[in-house]
């Protein structure tokens, strides 16, 4: 046991209290945005599906907007989790690529109208713009650098260059994805192609020289 596995201790029943009680008014209020739209929907209507005070939304969120920015930290937790075995795998660069694309789209593809309403007000909100960019760190460019040090990547790429142009265009994609009707292509497709092109350019070389 480590030091600090002695030192995690059980939460106690207030704590799980307050756990419950932020999980409650989070799966609420993404049930109404699913059903209503984000825009749609109110705080007294989340805490009424919730069945609670209106001021104990508050005691857990300070504006409604912290209920998107719990939904995208909530999803890179999961991807991160994911993604930890795969990267202890050793598993070369492009098969961990590969496996970190297709998590991200069933992630998005398993409720895609959740995913639709949360983008659009994350966007909106402005999110992105404020996200904490060494995110591309925990996933792409980690995987990047895995890569590099067993030499399967050019000693002189920068992985957290690659990493936050890999987030960049994966966030373009998912948006626009999120924006098109039916027969759209489908995002795991997308994210093939631009691993394709990241990984192998675009440039025509002559096969003769």
């Amino acid at each position: 046991m480590t030091d600090d596995d002695a030192t995690v201790r059980p939460l106690g029943r207030r704590e799980r209290s307050k756990v419950r009680m932020r999980n409650l008014l989070y799966e609420s209020a993404l049930a109404l945005f699913a059903e209503q739209g984000y825009e749609g929907t109110t705080i007294d209507q989340i805490t009424e599906r919730a069945d609670v005070a209106r001021g104990t939304f508050f005691n857990h969120f300070q504006r409604k907007e912290d209920l998107v920015s719990s939904w995208a930290q909530q999803r890179k937790e999961q991807l991160i989790a994911q993604m930890a075995e795969s990267l202890a795998s050793g598993d070369d660069v492009t098969v961990q690529l590969e496996r970190c694309m297709a998590a991200l789209a069933k992630l998005n593809e398993s409720d895609r109208d959740l995913t639709c309403v949360m983008l659009t007000a994350w966007v909106k909100s402005g999110q992105p713009m404020l996200e904490e960019p060494a995110y591309a760190g925990h996933v792409f460019a980690d995987i990047v650098r895995l890569g590099q040090g067993r030499g399967e990547v050019t000693a002189d790429v920068d992985p957290f260059l690659v990493g936050n142009l890999l987030r960049d265009s994966y966030l373009g994609i998912l948006y626009r994805w999120s924006q098109a009707k039916d027969g759209q292509v489908p995002l795991a497709v997308e994210l093939r192609a631009l691993l394709r092109v990241v990984l192998s350019g675009v440039r025509a070389y002559d096969q003769r020289s």
